[in-house]
Protein backbone atom coordinates (compact mmCIF):
# COMPACT_ATOMS: atom_id res chain seq x y z
CA UNK A 1 0.00 0.00 0.00
CA UNK A 2 2.87 2.34 0.93
CA UNK A 3 4.30 2.07 -2.71
CA UNK A 4 1.54 3.33 -4.71
CA UNK A 5 2.29 7.42 -4.01
CA UNK A 6 5.85 6.44 -5.47
CA UNK A 7 4.07 4.62 -8.34
CA UNK A 8 1.35 7.31 -9.24
CA UNK A 9 4.06 10.19 -9.02
CA UNK A 10 6.91 7.99 -11.34
CA UNK A 11 4.24 7.55 -13.59
CA UNK A 12 3.38 11.23 -13.83
CA UNK A 13 6.59 12.19 -13.92
CA UNK A 14 7.51 9.74 -17.07
CA UNK A 15 4.41 11.16 -18.79
CA UNK A 16 5.55 14.92 -18.17
CA UNK A 17 9.28 13.75 -19.40
CA UNK A 18 7.49 12.18 -22.59
CA UNK A 19 5.23 15.39 -23.24
CA UNK A 20 8.57 17.56 -23.54
CA UNK A 21 9.41 15.81 -26.41
CA UNK A 22 6.07 16.32 -28.08
CA UNK A 23 5.08 19.71 -27.21
CA UNK A 24 6.58 22.54 -29.19
CA UNK A 25 9.82 24.70 -28.10
CA UNK A 26 8.11 27.21 -26.68
CA UNK A 27 6.73 25.21 -23.66
CA UNK A 28 10.64 23.83 -22.86
CA UNK A 29 11.46 25.51 -20.19
CA UNK A 30 7.81 25.36 -18.12
CA UNK A 31 7.87 21.82 -18.93
CA UNK A 32 11.44 21.61 -17.63
CA UNK A 33 10.05 23.03 -14.29
CA UNK A 34 7.58 20.79 -14.01
CA UNK A 35 9.44 17.82 -14.59
CA UNK A 36 12.28 18.13 -12.12
CA UNK A 37 9.27 18.72 -9.69
CA UNK A 38 8.05 15.44 -10.20
CA UNK A 39 11.19 13.68 -10.09
CA UNK A 40 11.84 15.68 -7.00
CA UNK A 41 8.78 14.08 -5.62
CA UNK A 42 9.59 10.39 -6.83
CA UNK A 43 12.65 10.76 -4.81
CA UNK A 44 10.95 12.41 -2.14
CA UNK A 45 8.27 9.25 -2.14
CA UNK A 46 11.00 7.10 -2.48
CA UNK A 47 13.09 8.19 0.15
CA UNK A 48 9.99 7.93 2.65
CA UNK A 49 8.88 4.54 1.62
CA UNK A 50 12.32 3.28 2.31
CA UNK A 51 12.12 5.24 5.93
CA UNK A 52 9.03 3.29 6.56
CA UNK A 53 10.34 0.03 5.77
CA UNK A 54 13.35 0.34 7.70
CA UNK A 55 11.13 1.35 10.67
CA UNK A 56 8.81 -1.31 10.31
CA UNK A 57 11.72 -3.97 10.22
CA UNK A 58 13.31 -2.71 13.40
CA UNK A 59 10.30 -2.47 15.01
CA UNK A 60 9.51 -6.11 14.13
CA UNK A 61 12.86 -7.98 15.79
CA UNK A 62 12.14 -5.62 18.67
CA UNK A 63 8.81 -6.25 19.43
CA UNK A 64 9.35 -10.04 20.26
CA UNK A 65 12.30 -8.90 23.20
CA UNK A 66 9.83 -5.67 24.15
CA UNK A 67 7.18 -8.56 25.28
CA UNK A 68 9.00 -10.85 26.97
CA UNK A 69 10.29 -7.39 29.08
CA UNK A 70 7.00 -6.72 29.39
CA UNK A 71 6.60 -9.90 30.98
CA UNK A 72 9.18 -9.79 32.87
CA UNK A 73 8.44 -6.44 34.60
CA UNK A 74 4.75 -7.50 35.09
CA UNK A 75 5.95 -10.34 37.59
CA UNK A 76 8.31 -8.63 39.44
CA UNK A 77 6.21 -5.38 40.04
CA UNK A 78 2.66 -7.92 40.48
CA UNK A 79 4.96 -8.76 44.21
CA UNK A 80 5.73 -5.09 45.15
CA UNK A 81 1.87 -3.56 44.25
CA UNK A 82 0.69 -5.38 47.09
CA UNK A 83 -0.80 -2.96 49.71
CA UNK A 84 -2.10 -3.70 52.96
CA UNK A 85 -6.09 -2.96 53.45
CA UNK A 86 -4.64 -0.28 56.27
CA UNK A 87 -2.85 1.78 53.54
CA UNK A 88 -5.42 1.61 51.25
CA UNK A 89 -8.16 3.25 53.93
CA UNK A 90 -5.73 5.53 54.24
CA UNK A 91 -5.24 6.65 51.31
CA UNK A 92 -9.15 6.85 50.73
CA UNK A 93 -9.27 8.76 54.06
CA UNK A 94 -6.74 11.20 52.43
CA UNK A 95 -8.71 11.34 49.27
CA UNK A 96 -11.76 12.09 51.20
CA UNK A 97 -10.42 14.60 53.05
CA UNK A 98 -9.19 16.33 49.92
CA UNK A 99 -12.55 15.84 47.84
CA UNK A 100 -14.37 17.48 50.83
CA UNK A 101 -12.26 20.75 50.90
CA UNK A 102 -12.56 20.99 47.37
CA UNK A 103 -16.48 20.48 47.72
CA UNK A 104 -15.65 23.69 50.86
CA UNK A 105 -13.33 25.95 48.69
CA UNK A 106 -16.28 25.39 45.57
CA UNK A 107 -19.09 26.18 47.73
CA UNK A 108 -16.88 29.51 49.04
CA UNK A 109 -16.30 30.17 45.38
CA UNK A 110 -19.71 30.21 44.53
CA UNK A 111 -20.64 32.35 47.47
CA UNK A 112 -18.63 35.00 46.46
CA UNK A 113 -20.02 34.55 42.78
CA UNK A 114 -23.16 35.34 44.06
CA UNK A 115 -22.39 38.15 46.19
CA UNK A 116 -20.45 39.41 43.02
CA UNK A 117 -23.79 39.41 40.96
CA UNK A 118 -25.71 41.49 43.65
CA UNK A 119 -23.08 44.13 43.91
CA UNK A 120 -22.71 43.97 40.04
CA UNK A 121 -26.84 44.70 40.32
CA UNK A 122 -26.60 47.15 43.11
CA UNK A 123 -24.00 49.33 41.16
CA UNK A 124 -26.20 49.00 37.84
CA UNK A 125 -28.81 50.25 40.16
CA UNK A 126 -26.83 53.31 41.23
CA UNK A 127 -25.77 53.43 37.69
CA UNK A 128 -29.12 53.92 36.45
CA UNK A 129 -30.24 56.73 39.44
CA UNK A 130 -27.29 58.34 38.49
CA UNK A 131 -28.28 58.77 34.33
CA UNK A 132 -32.12 59.80 35.69
CA UNK A 133 -30.74 62.67 38.11
CA UNK A 134 -28.47 63.85 34.74
CA UNK A 135 -31.17 63.97 32.57
CA UNK A 136 -33.39 65.31 35.79
CA UNK A 137 -30.46 67.79 35.92
CA UNK A 138 -30.61 68.48 32.16
CA UNK A 139 -34.05 68.91 31.68
CA UNK A 140 -34.43 71.70 34.94
CA UNK A 141 -31.88 73.75 33.00
CA UNK A 142 -33.68 73.45 29.88
CA UNK A 143 -36.77 74.68 31.18
CA UNK A 144 -35.07 77.30 33.43
CA UNK A 145 -33.61 78.09 29.68
CA UNK A 146 -37.29 78.23 28.40
CA UNK A 147 -39.13 79.89 30.56
CA UNK A 148 -36.13 83.08 30.43
CA UNK A 149 -36.50 83.13 26.86
CA UNK A 150 -40.52 83.34 27.39
CA UNK A 151 -39.99 86.30 29.58
CA UNK A 152 -37.93 88.25 27.42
Amino acid sequence: MGHIPTILVSCLAVALTTLYFILPDALHFTMMVFISAAWFLVAICWLAQKSADYMHKSESHSHGHEEKKKLANFSSSQQTLQMTSSQINQARAELSADLDSLRSSLKNKDDEIENLKSEIASLQTLVEIEKLKTELANLKTLAAKESSKKKR
